[in-house]
């Protein structure tokens, strides 16, 4: 069942406002399955869906509605041209990791364009050409790397070209990757869980799960009280539920914000990101806050364009309106043919040490599998899971297990000893925000904000 219907204390995105929640009923007694899937985000749903067409017993649940989580809050952007250079990813992981990158991410869009087709999804899915573009002042040196980088990794056809087609920029350099794709994450997410339901899988909404435990049968056990054993299940929440340490110890949570602005003509739909980063003195106490991302979607009174940036370590900055001036300052500098604001909202961002997903079993565990750490692909990096996830439960072989293993330990000392550095707040952060707060008052927190009662 569909439902409209905001969540407390969120802004809804762009997405949660121009589609339908899906809810079920919630898990009222006790269950055997093949497979239990919890969080029904873009990995999740993917994954059942696969594993209900291999024939396997489904059962997925979450503790809200279907897309209810990071997926109702991306900016789902559909790439090969990921978020951490490939010419970075050469240094950390190898050339060939690299290559198995790129192969996995367009077999990601590829995969989710067969099965738009395949099931008639009605999710504004388009092929459209991607643009990496230097900032005044950026590198030109990194961006010649990038090209080479990426023709090494298999991209061919990503080719230097002299321009943007949209927007008002000085740049010194832009990169062209050509058949890249955009959607509606939650209308395809309600299609795909209608897909799976239609194939005899159960999905449990508003469902808690408190407890996983590994082993010859998966036990996990919800809120409520009520349990499912299966062979095999898999954790797929953003942030794992079921790994307190291990996993977080290879990932640091930030957040980005986003804005949709009414665009007031006619415009070619594009996907657009800089290389740009904040000033030194920021990143000293923020960490790097990665370059601006843009997309356009439409909605029944026309298009809009979708803008984020000004990601930063969560928990570490509380001036979110700022960054929000911030961000609506420097997209009416650079398209001025956008009117009024639609949807603001914010979301996080899972980045790993290396800037691959932790996809595949978890460390430690026979029968339980986890995926986090999208590193701002999660749309593809989910994908990459349903398909990855499907093929080790059914014994198959796959050629990107060792990129995405949960238990890989980075081939680069140097970049493991960056990491440490740039989290050693991280404690210092965490200690100020256990004690006692500031804030007695519920009521007087704004709207978006938070604090410590």
């Amino acid at each position: 069942m569909e439902q409209p219907g905001e969540r407390a204390g969120a802004n809804l995105s762009f997405w949660e406002r121009t589609a339908q929640k899906f809810y079920t009923k919630p898990l009222t007694e006790n269950l055997i399955a093949d497979v239990c899937i919890i969080g029904a985000g873009i990995a999740g749903v993917t994954t059942a869906y696969l594993l209900a067409r291999e024939g396997r017993d489904v059962v997925l649940i979450d503790d809200g509605p279907v897309g209810g989580g990071m997926t109702g809050r991306t900016t789902a952007h559909l790439v090969n041209a990921l978020d951490d250079r490939y010419y970075e990813l050469e240094k950390i992981l190898g050339q060939e990791f690299s290559r198995l990158s790129a192969e996995s991410h367009t077999a990601a869009i590829d995969r989710i364009e067969k099965i738009v087709g395949d099931e008639n999804l009605d999710c504004d899915f388009l092929r459209v050409d991607g643009y990496l573009f230097l900032p005044p002042g950026g590198s030109v040196t990194d961006l010649k790397h990038e090209l080479n980088a990426a023709h090494r990794a298999g991209l061919r056809e990503v080719e230097r070209v002299d321009d943007i087609p949209v927007g008002k920029f000085t740049t010194d350099g832009v990169l062209r990757f050509p058949r890249q794709a955009q959607f509606h994450p939650l209308k395809y997410l309600n299609g795909l869980a209608r897909a799976t339901t239609d194939r005899g899988s159960r999905i449990f909404t508003e469902t808690r799960v408190v407890k996983v435990e590994d082993g010859d049968q998966v036990r996990i056990e919800t809120s409520k009280g009520y349990s499912i054993r299966a062979q095999a299940a898999i954790v797929a929440t953003n942030c794992p539920i079921n790994d307190r340490l291990v996993i977080h110890s290879k990932q640091a949570p930030y957040s980005t914000y986003v804005l949709a602005l009414r665009v007031t003509r006619e415009v070619e739909h594009l996907l657009l990101w800089d290389t740009a980063e904040t000033a030194e003195e920021e990143k000293q106490t923020l960490g790097p806050i990665p370059y601006h991302y843009l997309r356009f979607a439409r909605d029944n009174k026309g298009d809009v364009l979708i803008v984020g940036a000004e990601d930063h370590k969560t928990g570490q900055a509380s001036d979110f309106e700022a960054r929000l001036a911030k961000l609506e300052r420097w997209t009416r500098d650079h398209f001025p043919f956008v009117g009024e604001i639609t949807d603001h909202w914010s979301g996080q961002v899972m980045e790993p040490v290396d800037g691959i997903a932790y996809i595949g079993r978890n460390p430690g565990d026979e029968n339980v599998f986890v995926v986090t750490g999208d590193s701002g692909n999660g749309m593809t990096h989910g994908t990459i899971a349903g398909i990855l996830i499907t093929d080790l439960i059914c014994g198959r072989e796959n050629p990107w297990t060792k990129l995405y293993d949960p238990s890989r330990k980075t081939l680069s000392p140097k970049v493991v000893a960056g990491y440490v550095a740039e989290n050693a707040n991280v404690v210092a952060q965490l200690r100020d925000y256990v004690t006692p707060g500031d804030e007695p008052d519920a009521e007087k927190i704004q709207s978006g904000g938070g604090a410590i009662l």
